[in-house]
């Protein structure tokens, strides 16, 4: 987090991490179709034979608030790919919070762990812990065949203490939610550690609603 008093500005960097092709990029596309024109920056991406996301994307997202306060949100996702893991570890410098994206599929279990595991190791290099780090994790695809049942992906959400959403990213179901599930925790944290209720006189149920609002959703 980024806080520029002078501006009464502040900035939030939100990562996207998960194995190759789990739906992160598609999460991010959906957001910013979402957006409001005047809030919404660039999307970039870069596109593989072997991979949609070579380096990361970015969607940058500005809004003010009734209260004169600019949040900045920086969106990125990482690579999902192994031979890319510097970049990953690159991209998660400086993280607010991170949604964790797994292949619902069975056949994907083995790569949601190594992908699970390689986010610890990585946060650690950056000299988080990823039980301090702000983290929510997304079951996507939920409408393929031979995916973990809803019973399973519950008993999973059960055992840990992180939300867990269901999503189906192509189609937007559950994206939004998983995106302001991660922004409500995230800001909790922050204003947990730095009052920026306080010394903003901005709420997080505030922030959320302004940008529902610009993205047209209803409460």
């Amino acid at each position: 987090m980024q806080i520029d008093f002078e501006k009464r500005e502040i900035q939030l960097k939100m990562v996207y991490y998960g194995p190759g092709l789990s739906g992160k990029t598609t999460n991010l596309v959906y957001i910013h179709r979402r957006a409001a024109p005047s809030s919404r920056g660039r999307l970039m991406t870069l596109e593989t034979k072997d991979d949609r996301t070579l380096f990361f994307d970015l969607l940058p997202m500005t809004f003010e608030t009734k209260s004169g306060i600019t949040i900045a949100l920086k969106v990125f996702t990482v690579p999902g790919q192994v031979i890319h893991n510097a970049t990953r570890r690159l991209v998660l410098q400086g993280a607010d919070s991170v949604a964790f994206i797994a292949d619902s599929q069975v056949s994907e279990t083995v790569a949601n762990r190594e992908s699970f595991v390689n986010l610890k190791n990585n946060l650690e290099e950056n000299g988080f812990d990823i039980k301090g780090m702000p983290l929510v994790i997304q079951f996507n695809k939920r409408d393929l065949p031979n995916i973990r049942s809803d019973s399973e992906v519950d008993m999973l959400a059960a055992k840990g203490n992180e939300p867990v959403f269901k999503a189906v990213a192509t189609r937007g179901d559950g994206v939004l939610e998983t995106f302001f599930g991660l922004l409500d925790l995230t800001w909790k944290r922050l204003n947990s550690w730095h009052d920026l209720e306080g010394k903003f006189d901005v709420d997080g149920q505030t922030v959320i609603t302004t940008l529902k609002r610009q993205m047209s959703i209803d409460e």
